[in-house]
């Protein structure tokens, strides 16, 4: 395996993911600003191990695998976490896991039939929306006199309808590859 850049972002991205959770413990508000801050670094190392890269050329079979892998361990955790903490609606929640699991699924049948699910620009948007959401609904009570719940869950709704538009899109796509022959 090549441990290039984006790859080490890749796995620093695996390895934020138990520190954003803890500082979200912490007492009073300053954990969940840290566990935010945390948390966003997390974002800005998918954007930018994917924009590296491919401006780079240095994709590799442990990036295509792993960076999905990382994404899905990323969003899935810290929208447990917002549940659990009671900061993010159960059945949006819910939405998103089953998408996230479904396409994950898709994919690996995809790879298994030597073909690729290309991530569409509506994932993209889905993937900002996302971590856009949970940024806010981390720091929900507010920064500098700002509250962020209902701007956090506005987000974490168009998550969810970018979310299903893009799931189905890929369902789509792959739909004739995967069905069984007759």
């Amino acid at each position: 395996m090549v441990w290039n850049l984006p790859n080490l972002l890749t796995a620093t991205r695996i390895v934020l993911i138990p520190f954003f959770i803890g500082f979200s413990f912490l007492p009073d508000r300053l954990g969940l600003i840290l566990s935010a801050l945390c948390f966003s670094l997390a974002a800005l190392t998918d954007w930018a191990d994917g924009y590296i890269a491919r401006r780079s050329g240095l994709l590799t079979d442990f990036g295509r695998f792993f960076d999905p892998v990382a994404d899905k361990l990323l969003v899935i955790s810290a929208i447990v976490l917002l549940l659990s903490l009671e900061r993010a609606p159960l059945v949006l929640v819910l939405i998103i896991l089953a998408r996230e699991i479904t396409i994950m699924a898709l994919r690996e049948r995809m790879a298994g039939l030597g073909q690729t699910v290309p991530v569409s620009a509506l994932g993209k948007w889905k993937t900002g929306f996302q971590m856009t959401a949970i940024i806010m609904l981390l720091v929900q009570d507010g920064l500098f006199g700002i509250p962020f719940q209902l701007p956090g869950v506005f987000f974490l709704g168009l998550a969810v309808v970018f979310s299903l538009w893009s799931g189905s899109r890929y369902i789509v796509s792959a739909w004739p590859l995967i069905q069984p022959k007759i």
